[in-house]
């Protein structure tokens, strides 16, 4: 038989005959243990004092799975209590899902649905929609849900007809689930005024019972999906406080308000953008004053002028630039190598090959390189910045 859970889900306690028993699987003549399906999470509780480890919906029949070999039998009368709190989470948590679907509604482009699931600290549910689920769509979501918990809605749930119910589009239909009917009835769940989805589903019957819900976050798991995931209850009131706190402390280091953050982060932004424009330029001034001070100390082999230093603020890429930008002007090879000697680059003007000063380096410091006639890079080099200078500067061919 099925589960009476999701039609009466505020019963508790109840008693029944045992039907069937194999080993801590137990068939009951009628149960209000919801078993585990559509997303939420099988109740907990007791049979006759022994804890229910599963419930599981096969063949018709729920399945109840013991975490030890009961002393009853078939046909015994039985006791079973459902967990209060844990099955008052999951229907606040159901509940939530369909009035965030319902937010959704009035929010989302071509919204459709693809799942939900609950943990013990966060609800997921999964949207199809052509809309960007921002920032700013994350806290209407919050705030409309929210809305209708302070509204008191009504929540109610009755069997419908199967065609019926498909033709009537007003009904969210899980894709998956929507594929899968075959029963001849379908549950539908309506929050007053707000939304109306097929369900199997345990709920609370007034919206004010689901209590305070927290959006969390938003993530694309695939299939065109968009995850929006929340708190409910406790949970979503130590994600607001742990929130505000942050912000509080946020506004006093900058010495605003939390309302005023946003114009003080943009002006700090801009700061930040305004020096680091004049970093980079004075980076450039102290490169350009370094390179026009390695050309005076050029050094002569073999009739070519080789331009050879260490040069600060720049990586393997910007010594490349800088050497290629060097190379003709006066400067048959220019090799630069980065202040802190990791990095090496040469430009040739065609009569040195780049990449065999660069193999000459490698070999005797360390690292790898690579490039071509003119333009050779390397790095990983191990030695001293003003080591390998003096080995271009004297040794290198």
């Amino acid at each position: 038989m099925h589960s009476r859970g999701p039609d009466e889900p505020y019963i508790r306690q109840f008693s029944a005959t045992v039907d069937r028993l194999d080993s801590t699987h137990v068939v009951l003549d009628t149960t209000y243990f919801y078993p585990e399906g559509g997303g939420q999470p099988a109740d907990r509780g007791t049979l006759d004092g022994i804890d229910v480890v599963a419930v599981q919906s096969r063949d018709g029949e729920v399945l109840h799975e013991l975490a030890r070999e009961p002393d009853f039998s078939v046909g015994d009368a039985v006791d079973g209590v459902v967990d209060d709190e844990f099955r008052t989470y999951c229907m606040r948590a159901h509940t939530a899902s369909h009035a965030l679907y319902g937010a959704g509604r009035r929010l989302l482009d071509d919204l459709g649905y693809g799942g939900f699931g609950i943990t013990e600290d966060r609800v997921r549910v999964d949207l199809t929609t052509t809309t960007d689920v921002d920032d700013a769509t994350l806290v209407e979501l919050e705030r409309l849900v929210n809305r209708v918990v302070w509204d008191s809605r009504q929540v109610t749930w009755e069997e419908r007809d199967r065609e019926t119910a498909l033709a009537d589009d007003e009904i969210a239909f899980n894709t998956k689930t929507e594929e899968g009917l075959e029963s001849d009835s379908v549950r539908v769940v309506t929050i007053e005024d707000w939304d109306v989805a097929a369900c199997g589903g345990t709920h609370v019957e007034n919206t004010s019972e689901i209590g305070p819900v927290a959006v969390l976050d938003r993530s694309n798991p695939g299939e065109g999906l968009t995850r929006v995931e929340f708190a409910v209850g406790p949970a979503a009131i130590e994600r607001r406080a742990d929130d505000h706190e942050a912000a509080l402390a946020s506004a006093r280091k900058l010495d605003t308000s939390v309302a005023d953050l946003p114009d003080a982060v943009e002006r700090l932004q801009a700061d930040r953008e305004e020096t680091r424009a004049e970093l980079d330029a004075l980076r450039d001034e102290l490169v350009e004053t370094r390179l026009a001070a390695l050309q005076e100390d050029a050094v002569e082999k073999a009739g070519r002028r080789w331009v050879v230093g260490a040069v600060p603020g720049l990586d393997a890429n910007g010594l490349a630039d800088r050497a290629q930008d060097a190379v003709g002007d006066g400067a048959d090879v220019v090799a630069l190598v980065s202040e802190d000697g990791q990095y090496l680059a040469v430009a040739t003007a065609g009569e040195v090959d780049a990449g065999d000063v660069v193999d000459d380096v490698t070999a005797d410091f360390g690292g790898g390189g690579g490039g071509g006639p003119t333009v050779a890079q390397g790095g990983g080099l191990g030695a001293p910045a003003d080591e390998i200078v003096t080995f271009l500067r004297e040794t290198a061919e």
